[in-house]
């Protein structure tokens, strides 16, 4: 029998959790500052999550800033330690990721966090995206024991990426889980299944609703105009999760 495909929720915090517990899904990224591609949530917001939520795994991406993934040594050092104290708080896995200058793992920083990870399932997030030759890193991340990487193909989405993920799961032939992510919507959910052979799939499921807030400053954005007002609040809908599942539910098995 195939097997069946595993859904992945990027949420920022508890609320999202349950939503993605509620709808059905086997794990949440759990990420602050999701306008920056996700950062390292604090420890409160963690447990917060765990205390929440009792049927889905928990995922903390490792993530110490915005921009690049070329870490220094102190960045390096603060990774290691969110990565250890996430372990001992009862994560199931970690969500990390470092390249060198020249697009290659960092192999001595993504040791040290496997290291630190205590055996926890490990994800390699979508620094992929931007490393020079992802055969090379898939092959590399394979031999250093990553369990899955995220990946869009190294296009603006999984969908335009679909060829390359489809020969990543080839060259893979089980050994790591590749698992399409960015622009994953119900309308193209199926299709991305098909094309890949994929059994994973990472999507945010995010809606824009109006904040409570009944006093309002229209002068002031504490992002300087670049993230969402402070008047609307990014959720994650289970208007748009429960579509994007049941549409990859219904792939036939032997498509994916």
């Amino acid at each position: 029998m195939s097997e069946r495909v595993r859904f992945e929720i990027v949420v920022e915090g508890a609320a999202g959790a349950i939503t993605a517990e509620r709808a059905g899904a086997d794990r949440v990224e759990l990420v602050s500052a999701l306008v920056d591609g996700g950062l390292t949530p604090s420890l409160g917001t963690v447990k917060s999550v765990m205390e929440a939520t009792a049927h889905i795994g928990v995922f903390p991406i490792i993530r110490p800033r915005g921009g690049d993934f070329v870490f220094d040594r102190y960045e390096a050092a603060a990774m290691e330690y969110d990565v250890r104290v996430l372990a001992r708080a009862g994560v199931d896995g970690v969500v990390i990721g470092a390249l060198t200058p020249d697009g290659r793992v960092d192999r001595p920083v993504v040791q040290r966090l496997l290291e630190a990870a205590e055996g926890l399932s490990v994800t390699f997030h979508r620094a992929f995206d931007v490393a020079a030759d992802p055969f090379a890193v898939l092959d590399e991340l394979i031999e250093l024991g990553v369990d899955r990487v995220l990946t869009s193909g190294q296009e603006g989405t999984a969908a335009e990426g679909a060829p390359l993920i489809a020969e990543l799961v080839r060259r893979a032939e089980g050994r790591i889980a590749v698992m399409p992510g960015g622009g994953v919507r119900a309308e193209n959910a199926a299709e991305i299944l098909s094309r890949t052979g994929v059994r994973d799939l990472h999507f945010s499921g995010m809606d824009t609703v109006p904040s409570p807030y009944r006093h309002r400053n229209p002068r002031v954005s504490m992002g300087g105009g670049t993230v969402p007002p402070e008047d609307v609040r990014r959720i994650n809908s289970a208007e748009k999760i429960v579509p994007v599942m049941r549409a990859a539910r219904e792939v036939p098995a032997a498509s994916a």
